[in-house]
């Protein structure tokens, strides 16, 4: 199933709340990536904010979800155990939402 911005806008508000609940930078999220044959980029500003961008177009839904996901977790340097406890409470919202494509 492909992502539409409709899914993309319900997954990033429900990425942001989790991300907020956590104590974690929120990023913006937006489609498409400004760089040519890039799925994902991430761009940070001076002031701390960030944007995760995602292509959307001819890409499984799951796979957009996917790179939002990391796209919060590389915002906020996670690593370890930290990125992974961030990435399962990232994954179990989007599955409590009914987010996830079957």
């Amino acid at each position: 199933m492909e992502a539409t911005s409709l899914q993309f806008a319900a997954a990033a508000r429900a990425l942001g709340q989790v991300a907020h609940r956590r104590g974690l930078v929120v990023p913006g999220f937006r489609s498409p990536p400004r760089l040519d044959g890039v799925e994902r980029s991430v761009r940070r500003r001076a002031d701390g904010a960030a944007t995760v961008s995602v292509r959307l177009r001819g890409r499984p839904w799951v796979a957009v979800l996917a790179d939002m996901i990391e796209g919060v977790v590389v915002v906020n340097d996670l690593t370890g155990a930290a990125a992974t406890r961030c990435r399962t409470a990232l994954w179990a919202q989007i599955e409590s939402e009914e987010l996830r494509a079957a």
